[in-house]
């Protein structure tokens, strides 16, 4: 009976949980540190250590194959990963907080990254492959709201409780207990409504490791000798290079005083200006530029595309040097900018589509995903440190120069003729 179940009952909660845990360890995470006073120079060095379990992911990917069913993986995970926002909420009033709570969140970081692997798969195993198709964009939608819902809607209530308490330490505990009971929540739903599919059997565990392991390095070794791997590799690293560094310093500059070149928003504001009114550009940017690709193919919309990626970065550039006060001239110039990178970012992906295609192209997939996230680590860890150096108006124009490694790059690639259009 239950392997019968609607899509509907388990699809929205399941991706809506993959989204939490990544958008509190990459940007809850951002705003909570800033609010407890801890420098850019760290802000940015340390939580951007934590992109390093999506770098890695393909490497141990195979666990899930060798041990257990995909479903099993879900549920423990989530269950993992609803302890570790409690645990979270128990460091913030302990005297070593910051370090303390860095080290949950990198368990976390490598549990989220392992369920994207355990819930991905199961997914495919789940549903036949015209109900795959047809749910691909319901799954899109609920992590795009677990984004938005945890950007805007937990970073203002954040901001909310603080007003209350006089305490950010406090308010940022009673989200993180929040956050936990709704984890569990989620665990238990799913451990009840997952569907059990033939096809998700348990793996054959230490018998199977090495042919396993043979072939995962084939994999890899086909994947390198792609045609011009190197432009690829130059591409997927440099192509967010600005943005990498940007994203990092996006919130503390909206948070920090109008005296330290910040635009001195509340949190709440943030919450409701770059976690809900950006974010939602953001994902129209990307629908839009999945439908000029589908027209015209990626081809001749590489550099409309890249155009719109980085020449919006000036916004911040402006944003820094006029300090407006409106929420209302700060939130458009923000809509403007991640509808820019929503549009700019499709071009990304399709051309990660392109380079992973062959019979391999799933696990390609994931090994472009883990240079994807690569690219934005790196570059990330030293923005905080250039920005307490130089200041936020010179380190905005930096992010205009910086994308020029990534122009080159666009250049140098090679996209096949009507490559991702639509065939009418």
């Amino acid at each position: 009976m239950s392997g019968q179940r609607s899509p509907w009952a388990w699809i929205p909660t399941l991706y809506f949980a993959q989204g939490i845990p990544y958008v509190v360890v990459m940007t809850l995470s951002v705003v909570m540190y800033k609010n407890l006073g801890i420098s850019n120079t760290d802000i940015a060095l340390y939580t951007s250590w934590l992109y390093l379990p999506w770098v890695i992911k393909p490497l141990w990917s195979p666990l899930a194959e060798l041990f257990g069913t995909k479903r099993a993986w879900v549920t423990v995970l989530q269950f993992f990963i609803g302890a570790a926002l409690a645990g979270v909420a128990l460091t913030l009033p302990m005297e070593r907080a910051f370090q303390m709570s860095l080290a949950v969140f990198w368990l976390m970081a490598f549990a989220s990254a392992s369920h994207d692997i355990a819930a991905d798969g199961y997914y495919m195993l789940a549903l036949p492959q015209h109900q795959q198709a047809a749910f691909v964009g319901v799954r899109s939608t609920f992590y795009r709201l677990a984004n938005i819902g945890g950007q805007g809607g937990l970073v203002y209530l954040a901001g909310e409780l603080t007003e209350r308490t006089g305490s950010a330490a406090q308010a940022w505990t009673w989200v993180f207990w929040l956050l936990g009971g709704l984890f569990v929540l989620l665990a238990l739903w799913h451990g009840l409504m997952l569907p059990r599919p033939a096809a998700d059997v348990r793996g054959a565990g230490g018998a199977a490791a090495r042919g396993l392991v043979a072939e995962f390095f084939a994999v890899f070794a086909s994947y390198f000798k792609k045609p011009g791997i190197l432009v690829v590799l130059g591409f997927l690293l440099l192509y967010r290079f600005p943005e990498a560094q940007l994203l990092k310093l996006a919130t503390p500059f909206l948070l920090d005083p109008v005296s330290e070149g910040g635009l001195g928003l509340s949190t709440k504001d943030v919450g409701i200006a770059y976690g809900t009114v950006g974010l939602t550009a953001l994902t129209l940017g990307g629908l839009c530029g999945g439908w000029v690709i589908s027209k015209v193919g990626l081809k001749k919309a590489l550099w409309p595309l890249v155009a719109a990626m980085h020449v919006p970065n000036v916004a911040f550039l402006v944003l820094a040097l006029t300090h407006p006060t409106s929420l209302a001239v700060i939130s458009a110039a923000l809509a403007v900018e991640q509808f820019g990178y929503g549009l700019g970012f499709t071009a990304y992906l399709m051309y990660m589509i392109h380079v992973a295609d062959g019979p391999q192209k799933t696990a390609h997939y994931a090994i472009c995903t883990g240079f994807m996230a690569l690219g934005m680590m790196i570059p990330g860890m030293w923005s905080g440190w250039l920005q307490d150096h130089i200041g936020y108006v010179p380190f905005f124009a930096w992010v205009l120069v910086a994308t020029v490694p990534s122009v080159a790059m666009a250049a140098l690639i090679k996209i096949p003729d009507g490559f991702g259009k639509k065939v009418e």
